[in-house]
Parts: structure tokens; C-alpha cells; sequence
């Protein structure tokens, strides 16, 4: 296939048909069809996992096998579906791998992918999805490797896991460039729609009219009766149960099993959604009150009852509060690597103890405050020696000295990992006595871990209240059990969730193949985990579905428990109440948990998304 023009091969004589030719001719061997000259290449994904592969001799015999000069992979291609595939370059000392997530469906793209992310990651970002996720106007990945140089180049390959109704990809272009020539859509406007849908094609639940948005309000406020089918007290704690009272929220061990308690002594289980507000197409078209009531209404009627992460913390009705969680705003520090500040810095500690007790002041009183995270997915665990060359690189701190003294007895990997495991360890306890120090009514809820961290930063939750875990995946016991043996603390889980790839969202980090797959995903996961004594709660992750052109980070999911018209995913919230009713007795041990694991695709589904 072809390069950029003042970056081509001498096949520059062929001129634009010649190239087309090879490139068809190219992928005919692979792709057994023949498309006309004028028309694009297409492949479909089908089964289990699914790969089409080029070698560098069918992609283009002029290529050259060392890409180490070119900067750019630009592909022209268009995705019948918005499912992400990995994007692979295989050399002759390894494979390397992005993650490619197409904004949209069904349109023509530029996609100009930096080929420094099949090298290596770079170096931002405090959490995992920061130091991981790169956005562009047509598409974003994921960097999560593998890694490595781009010399001796064999071959290209895309591969779809558990495809879901025989995605296409067509390609009409291929090339390499030393310079970014754009990533874009490459049809007129609009891609998204008034309501905020994407706007090419049609589906069941797309809305047509603003008079069809109101009309279907006005039925789901009928539905709420005010009646209560969970068993909750005024707190969601479970009424006809009672312990020691303190006027707080705490954990006790009870029969070998972990509760909350509310602030009256009543055993509760943290159910909850990330990313609460009142916006949306509908909530945000109405006055502030009728937002919050809407959403309190909601809470109350599909048994959720603490509001979690990133959300607006007041979203509930004054009239009808719910549980809230707060995240501590640790102080902008400056150097940071990887979300690790200098943490030794004198000044560090005093701003750490001045934002804890700006932040804690008008919350310390508070009853319905569960309690406090102090970060998010620590993004620096597996990458210790980074940490150190960029702390050795950067300016002078007291972090850099100490480092320095502490290598001076020897440099290797795992006094490396020593040092950043200890630079975290004063980084937890910082936070967390500094919060102890102005508000010692409330529960630590830990960092929310990301990802599959090493035992030995897991340990260090023992200083926890409660250690707080984000477990993507089809279900997390095994992580749960991991992460318990290693702290010894109740978990809660802060972050989870499932979505189909369709409509113009991307499925998010696990798939199912449709919505009534969704809410199976839901009941399974949530109570497979309920079931361990561990077990004190689990966060959904989020409230509305991600814009179909991404947010800041790229991400444009379908993971919402309503979609951006703010209307209700009904398959997945009847699945959530069945489970919320019947979760103290599953915790409890007295109901066996469901156990109907969720399809990806037609193909069945993985042990796990991550393998």
C-alpha cells in the first residue's frame, strides 16, 4: 500500500491506480473476494476471536521492514460497528498492540495512528484511563501493549474478540508517514443529532421527537407509587435488622460476614452508581428540583441507595437524601509521575493536612456521608522503575534525594519497587490520617484500585476501612478473594459494568451481545460477588451513557443505566431490582446467588475480557 507523498517509495511511478491495484491485489489473497478497482476492501469478523493478517510482501512489496523513521499509520476505513478491534504490528522480535476504538459507525474516517504508542506508552496521567486512553476527532485507543521497537516488520493484523453480528471493516488506504496528516471524518455533517444520538441510522429506541421524550416522562413518573420493595430505612439500610447505632456509618463482622452499619445500627449493602447528575435531554430541560427529584425517584424505585463516585453529591432531593461517597481532592502537586508526588516534601504534607481540613469541615457532621476515597486507580503499579528514572530525571526534590541515597546501596528492579512501594505507603498514610485528624466520624473507602495490582501494593490497604477495587470483568470473586487475603478488610467494589456495542457507543471494558444480556451481567456479577463474606457493596459505572463522540478521554460507551435521551435502559434496571431485593439474603448466605452468566456475543463468552 501506499506511503505519503515526499515519504513514498520509488513505486511512485505506478502513480494512484497503480497503488490501488496493489493494494487490492494484496488483499485478495487474504480476504478471498473480489471488489472492483474503485471499490473499498472489505473483511468481517466472525466466531470467537477473529484476525485478518497481511504480510508486509502482500501489504506492499516496497515497504520497507523498518518502521523506526515513520511516526504515523494512516488507515481510510469505515466500521459497520462501533466494536473495538486490536490493531497489531508483528516483527520479527515480537508483536505490538493499540487498542482501536472507532468513534461512530457506518461512516469514512481518517485515522492517523502515532505509531509511538506500539513502541511504548508515554508518560501522563494520574489513573489508569489518563495514562492509558489517547483520543483523536475520529477515534482514540488504548495502550496496554505489548510494546516494543518497530524494526524488522513482518506483518499487520486486526482481531475482534467475540464479534458481535458480523462486524465488517472496510479499508480503502493504508500508509506510512513521518508527519500526522489528520484524523477525521471524511462525510458531511451532522454525526450526532439533536437528542445527542448518533445520527446516522436507525434502531428500536431512537428517539424521534421531543413530544416522544415528554410522553415517555410522564409514564415513568406515573410508575413511581413511593412504595418501598427493598426493605430500606430512610438510609437504604435494611430495616427489620439492627446493631450498635453511632449515629455514622461503620463495618462490623458479623457470623464471619462484613456490614455496614448505617447511622441506626441497621446492616446495609452499598449499591450505587458513578457519575450521577440530573443532566440528560430530559432531566436537563427541567428546573434543578424536578432534576433531583427525578433522580431520587429513580433511586428509590430500582434499589439504589448511595450515590457514588463522580457524582454531584446533593443530586438527590432534599426531600428524599440518599447516601453519598466524596473523593479527597489531594493538592496539585507539581512534579507528579504517574500520579506519584513528592510525597517526602515538607510542603506536600502541610497542603495534604490544609485540603483535608478545607474538604472536611462541612462534611464531618454529615450522617449520610459513607465516607471518604482518597484516589483512583494508581496508574504507576507494574511501572515502579519509570517512576524512579523520572523522579531521577526531574528537578531537585526531597523525594529525588532520598531516592538517590536510598540507590546509592545498590540500583536494581526490586529495590526500585521497594522504594516507589514505600513512597506510596507514606502517600496513603498521609492522606488518610490527615483526614482522620478533621473528621473522625467517617470510613476510609481506600483508592479504588485498578486493574489486577500486585500483592504487595494490596497489602498496603490494610490501613484501609474499607478497601475500595474497580473490577472490570464477567465476575470478580476470584479478584475480591485475592484482594481480601491480601488486606484483610471489607471490599467494596467501585466501579463495574457491561454494554453492547451498538448505536454508535462502544460496549465499554466488558461486553454483552444485547441489553437482556446486560441485566444477566448485572444479577451475575453482583451477586457472585455478594455471595463472599468480604463483600460490602458494588458501584456501577455510570449513571448515562458516555457521547457517542467520546468524552475528554475518548471513551463513548454504551454503560449507562439510562442513554443520553435519559431514558431508562428498562431491561437492565428490572435485572438490577431483582438483585437489590434479594441481596441480604444472598450476603447472608441464606439464597444461592443467580447464576446465569451473561453472552458476549453468539459465540458464548471469555473467561474473562482481559485473556
Amino acid at each position: 500500500m501506499t506511503t505519503n507523498a515526499n515519504r513514498r517509495h520509488p513505486l511512485d511511478s505506478l502513480g494512484t491506480r497503480g497503488y490501488g491495484l496493489l493494494v487490492l491485489m494484496a488483499l485478495l489473497l487474504l480476504t478471498e473476494t473480489a471488489p472492483a478497482l474503485d471499490q473499498p476492501v472489505k473483511i468481517t469478523f466472525q466466531g470467537r476471536v477473529s484476525e485478518h493478517k497481511w504480510t508486509l510482501e502482500q501489504l506492499d512489496p516496497q515497504w520497507p521492514s523498518d518502521w523506526s523513521p515513520y511516526e504515523y499509520l494512516v488507515l481510510e476505513m469505515r466500521t459497520s460497528s462501533p466494536q473495538r478491534f486490536s490493531l497489531w504490528i508483528h516483527t520479527a522480535n515480537g508483536k505490538r498492540r493499540v487498542m482501536f476504538q472507532p468513534l461512530g459507525q457506518n461512516i469514512w474516517l481518517r485515522a492517523s495512528v502515532p505509531l509511538q504508542y506500539f513502541r511504548g506508552r508515554d508518560q501522563r496521567g494520574n489513573d489508569l484511563a489518563s495514562a492509558n486512553n489517547r483520543r483523536w476527532d475520529s477515534f482514540w485507543l488504548s495502550t496496554w501493549g505489548p510494546f516494543g521497537d518497530l524494526k524488522n516488520v513482518e506483518a499487520l493484523s486486526v482481531v475482534m474478540d467475540y464479534p458481535l453480528n458480523e462486524p465488517t471493516l472496510e479499508i480503502r488506504s493504508i500508509e506510512l508517514s513521518k508527519e500526522d496528516q489528520g484524523s477525521k471524518f471524511l462525510e458531511a455533517e451532522p454525526y450526532v443529532d439533536e437528542f445527542g444520538q448518533w445520527a446516522r441510522g436507525n434502531w428500536p429506541r431512537k428517539i424521534g421527537s421531543r413530544e416522544q421524550l415528554q410522553r415517555e416522562l410522564e409514564e415513568e413518573r406515573k410508575s413511581f407509587d413511593g412504595s418501598d420493595a427493598f426493605g430500606y430505612c430512610e438510609y437504604g439500610g435494611y430495616k427489620t435488622t439492627q446493631a450498635r447505632a453511632t449515629g455514622f456509618f461503620r463495618v462490623e463482622q458479623i457470623d464471619g460476614r462484613w456490614w455496614f452499619m448505617d447511622p441506626h445500627g441497621h446492616l446495609f449493602l452499598s449499591t450505587g452508581s458513578n457519575c450521577i447528575s440530573t443532566g440528560g435531554r430530559r432531566g436537563g430541560d427541567e428546573a434543578p428540583e424536578p432534576g433531583r427529584n427525578l433522580v431520587s425517584q429513580r433511586m428509590s424505585a430500582w434499589g439504589f441507595n448511595t450515590v457514588g463516585n463522580w457524582s454531584w453529591f446533593r443530586v438527590s432531593d432534599e426531600a428524599d437524601r440518599k447516601v453519598y461517597v466524596v473523593t479527597f481532592r489531594s493538592p496539585r502537586a507539581e512534579p507528579a509521575y504517574l500520579g506519584m508526588p513528592d510525597v517526602y516534601s515538607e510542603d506536600f504534607a502541610r497542603r495534604v493536612d490544609e485540603a483535608a481540613r478545607q474538604q472536611c469541615a462541612s462534611l464531618k457532621d454529615d450522617p449520610w456521608l459513607l465516607g471518604y476515597f482518597i484516589g483512583n486507580e494508581p496508574a504507576w503499579p507494574d511501572r515502579e522503575s519509570e517512576v524512579v528514572d523520572m523522579f531521577l530525571n526531574g528537578p531537585d526534590t526531597a523525594t529525588k534525594a532520598k531516592l538517590q541515597a536510598f540507590l546509592a546501596a545498590g540500583d536494581t528492579p526490586q529495590r526500585r519497587v521497594e522504594f516507589v512501594y514505600g513512597m506510596f505507603e507514606r502517600y496513603l498514610s498521609l492522606i488518610g490520617d490527615a483526614i482522620k485528624r478533621y473528621d473522625a466520624n467517617h470510613l476510609n473507602l481506600g483508592i479504588r484500585f485498578g486493574g489486577s495490582p500486585p500483592e504487595g501494593v494490596m497489602r498496603l490497604g490494610r490501613s484501609f476501612d474499607v478497601c475500595s477495587i474497580n473490577v472490570y470483568d464477567y465476575e470478580p470473586t476470584a479478584q475480591l478473594k485475592r484482594v481480601y487475603e491480601a488486606t484483610g478488610r471489607p471490599i467494596m467494589i467501585g466501579e463495574f459494568h457491561f454494554g453492547v456495542p451498538a448505536d454508535g457507543l462502544g460496549a465499554g471494558l466488558v461486553q454483552t451481545a444485547d441489553q437482556i444480556e446486560r441485566g444477566k451481567g448485572y444479577r451475575y456479577y453482583v451477586e457472585q460477588a455478594a455471595a463472599l463474606p468480604c463483600f460490602v457493596g458494588a458501584h456501577w459505572f455510570q449513571w448515562t451513557d458516555e457521547p457517542v463522540l467520546g468524552r475528554f478521554d475518548g471513551e463513548n460507551y454504551n454503560i449507562g443505566l439510562v442513554d443520553v435521551t435519559n431514558r431508562p435502559y428498562v431491561e437492565l434496571i428490572e435485572a438490577a431490582k431483582a438483585t437489590h431485593k434479594r441481596l441480604p439474603d444472598v450476603h447472608a448466605g441464606k439464597a444461592a446467588p443467580f447464576d446465569q452468566r451473561p453472552k458476549a456475543s453468539a459465540a458464548g463468552t471469555p473467561r474473562s475480557p482481559w485473556n
